[in-house]
């Protein structure tokens, strides 16, 4: 019996560490390929004399793997409504990793031709359908097996995924680039995918220790699964899209400064790719910390109050960030980049804990699915396409990128504010220890 409980006090920390390691898993991946994209696969798979038909043929293969998240949030987060948060989760795992091994092997289009760039497209929706439905299990998973009062701080462990897959996707670029330009061009930019295969041996081993969330063991013994998860969010859908605007600033803000400013930096402002990544490994790591930081006060002081804060500074710091990068020194680079990282890893770290309980349980996988991965198909898949656009447009000026930064966090400030006053008004309804936030006036079936 007291092995049992042992085990069972066990399970909260057993399932944060594997909602870390499993996203850690998932978003390196996903970030090799931003990378990738954004120093590589331009001239590598869609080849030609303009620039910046290139680069955005490359980030248009990028945002491909957005737009295929919402795909796999629906799936996932039926399967995870059905038949369970875990077996869900070891789906997108082993999905993501097949396919990131897959794109270190692809031939270019110089020895294949056209038939290049569609398998890499094909390996890119893969991705999209794997992180789709790995987001909001993952989340599930720590925040469902977390000690009374503490699911803030433990569904920001999936959300640390996003800092330390990063961290090790540019750590192995950024190793990875050192190389001969030549060599890095011919096989050096494969390693980072082809590296993919040990993380997932590691991550499944992990995560196969981990018991299904006690939530759905409870929904599952007691016959209350959702039959159709997706039409009873369809039911909510003004408060699937206010959680959507909500998250919008966590997403497009990492992709604005990680990504983006990666292609900003080398390509309009020609800095040197190791020193960029160099500088894009320490603010990573700054992310890391930050967002630790940032759960444990959410936890102590109220989630709201920390977005509210991240959200206006973040208004605030695109214009003092940019004239940074475009100093040009290590130095002014990192600090540019870290001012902005505060903001967006501080949000990004709670934002999941904020919207988690706002849905039953009997449906939760399936709702913050779908409004955190269609905001990521917009938010995320378009923001470094659009920023793009705008430096080639504006360049050398950087007032209009800066407009672009201030008026996402704007809307997500106005949507955390909104739900934070309906909350503190009373108009949510709360439905046990779960928190399941439904406002009156929002669902369809009120």
């Amino acid at each position: 019996m007291t092995a049992v409980k042992n085990a069972s006090r066990a399970q909260p920390k057993r399932a944060a560490l594997a909602s870390f390691i499993g996203t850690t898993i998932e978003w390196y991946d996903f970030y090799s390929y931003a990378t990738a994209a954004a120093i590589v696969f331009g001239p590598l798979f869609f080849p030609g004399e303009s620039r910046l038909l290139s680069l955005l043929a490359s980030f248009g293969t990028f945002a491909i793997g957005f737009f295929a998240r919402p795909l796999g949030g629906v799936l996932f987060g039926h399967i995870g409504d059905r038949v369970g948060r875990k077996r869900s989760l070891m789906l997108t795992l082993m999905l993501m990793a097949v396919s990131t091994v897959a794109i270190g092997c692809l031939p270019t289009f110089e020895k294949a031709g056209a038939i290049a760039p569609v398998l890499l497209i094909v390996l890119r929706l893969l991705q999209g359908v794997a992180v789709g439905g790995e987001w909001g299990g993952a989340v599930l998973l720590a925040g469902e097996h977390a000690p009374e009062g503490k699911r803030t701080f433990f569904a920001s462990f999936a959300q640390l995924g996003s800092a330390s897959g990063l961290i090790l996707s540019i750590l192995a670029f950024g190793v990875a680039s050192k190389l001969p330009n030549a060599d890095f061009m011919s096989w050096g930019w494969r390693v980072p995918f082809l590296a993919s295969i040990v993380l997932l041996i590691v991550g499944f081993v992990i995560r196969a220790g981990v018991d299904e969330s006690p939530e759905f063991e409870a929904l599952k013994e007691e016959r209350e699964l959702a039959e159709h998860p997706l039409k009873e969010t369809m039911k909510q859908w003004r408060l699937v899209l206010v959680v959507l605007g909500a998250n919008v600033y966590g997403i497009a803000g990492v992709y604005f400064s990680n990504i983006f400013m990666i292609t900003y930096a080398t390509q309009y402002l020609s800095l040197d790719r190791s020193m960029v990544l160099d500088a894009m490994f320490y603010v990573a790591v700054l992310q890391f910390f930050v967002q630790l930081g940032a759960a444990f006060v959410a936890q102590r002081f109220g989630t709201a109050r920390v977005l509210t804060m991240a959200a206006v500074w973040a208004i605030v710091v695109p214009f003092i960030m940019l004239p940074l990068v475009r100093m040009g020194t290590f130095g002014s680079v990192t600090l540019g980049v870290g001012l902005a990282t505060i903001a967006e890893s501080g949000y990004y770290a709670v934002i999941a804990g904020f919207v988690t309980g706002m849905f039953a349980a009997r449906i939760r996988y399936t709702a913050i699915s779908l409004a955190y991965q269609v905001c990521g198909a917009l938010a995320g898949g378009l923001t470094p396409l659009f920023a793009t656009v705008l430096a080639e447009r504006y360049s050398p000026s950087w007032v209009p990128m800066a407009l672009f930064y201030s008026s996402f966090a704007l809307l997500s400030l106005v949507c955390v504010r909104w739900l934070a006053r309906r909350e503190a008004a009373g108009d949510f309804e709360e439905r046990g220890e779960t928190r399941a936030l439904v406002p009156q006036g929002l669902s369809s079936a009120s």
